[in-house]
C-alpha cells in the first residue's frame, strides 16, 4: 500500500509542474538554468504536496513506542514465524489483520539469533520445549510487526487461534493454515504487559510509524 502511494504521487507531482521532462533532460547537460532550478524546487514541493496529502500524515501527538492499552491506539507485537514466511503465507496473515480493521505501524523481515530467540521465549525457559522453541524460532527468516487498534492484544490472539493447531477453530489463522504445534507459523502478545516488553526487544522508537489510516471508517469515534 505504502508503496503504491509514494509512486504515484512524485511522478504526477512534477508531470503537474508541466517541467518534468525539461528539468530532467536539461540535468544531463551539467549546466541548469535559474528557471529550469525554480521549476525543479516547484516540482518538489508539489511532489512533497502530494505525499503529505495521501493520507499518510503524521500524527499531532506521538503515540508511545508501546501504545496505550484500552484505546484505539493499543498495540501488540505479531511474528510470522520461519515455517510462516518458507510457506509464503505473510501475505494472507497481514490481510486477516488489516481486514479486521487493525493498523500495520511497524514491520521488519529478520534471521534472529539462538540469543534473541532465548530472551523473546525467556518465559519459557524451565520448560522441557524451551530449547527446541528457540532452534525453531531462530532457524530462519522472521516478519516482525507491530499492530495498533482497540482491542488488538486480546483479539489479535483470537485471530490467531489456540497454541495446538489441532485445538484452533477453523476461521483462525493456525487452524487453517497449520497442523502441528511445533511448526504453528505464528507469534501474538498474550497480555499487553507482554505486547510492551515485546516491542520494546524487537524494535526501535524510529522504527514504528505514525500515519492516518481509514480509522474514521473503523471507529465510531
Amino acid at each position: 500500500m505504502f508503496s503504491r502511494l509514494f509512486t504515484r504521487a512524485i511522478p504526477r507531482a512534477f508531470a503537474a509542474s508541466g517541467y518534468a521532462k525539461r528539468a530532467f533532460t536539461t540535468a544531463a547537460t551539467g549546466f541548469v538554468k535559474p528557471s529550469v532550478s525554480k521549476k525543479l524546487v516547484l516540482g518538489a514541493t508539489l511532489a512533497t504536496t502530494a505525499i503529505a496529502t495521501t493520507g499518510l500524515v503524521a500524527c499531532a501527538d506521538k503515540t508511545p513506542l508501546v501504545g496505550v492499552p484500552g484505546t484505539k491506539f493499543e498495540r501488540t507485537f505479531i511474528a510470522i514465524k520461519p515455517d510462516g514466511v518458507n510457506r509464503g503465507l505473510v501475505g494472507e496473515i497481514i490481510c486477516r489483520f488489516e481486514r479486521k480493521g487493525f493498523k500495520l505501524v511497524g514491520i521488519k523481515i529478520l534471521h534472529p539469533t539462538k540469543a534473541q530467540a532465548e530472551e523473546h521465549y525467556a518465559d519459557l525457559s524451565t520448560k522441557p520445549f524451551f530449547a527446541g522453541l528457540c532452534n525453531y524460532f531462530s532457524s530462519g527468516a522472521v516478519v516482525a510487526m507491530v499492530w495498533e487498534g482497540k482491542g488488538v492484544v486480546k483479539t489479535g490472539r483470537t485471530l490467531i487461534g489456540a497454541t495446538n493447531p489441532a485445538e484452533s477453530t477453523p476461521g483462525t489463522i493456525r487452524g487453517d493454515l497449520c497442523i502441528e504445534v511445533g511448526r504453528n507459523i505464528i507469534h501474538g502478545s498474550d497480555s499487553t504487559d507482554s505486547a510492551k516488553a515485546e516491542i520494546t526487544l524487537w524494535f526501535k522508537d524510529s522504527e514504528v510509524a505514525e500515519y492516518q489510516g481509514n480509522q474514521t471508517w473503523v471507529y465510531e469515534k
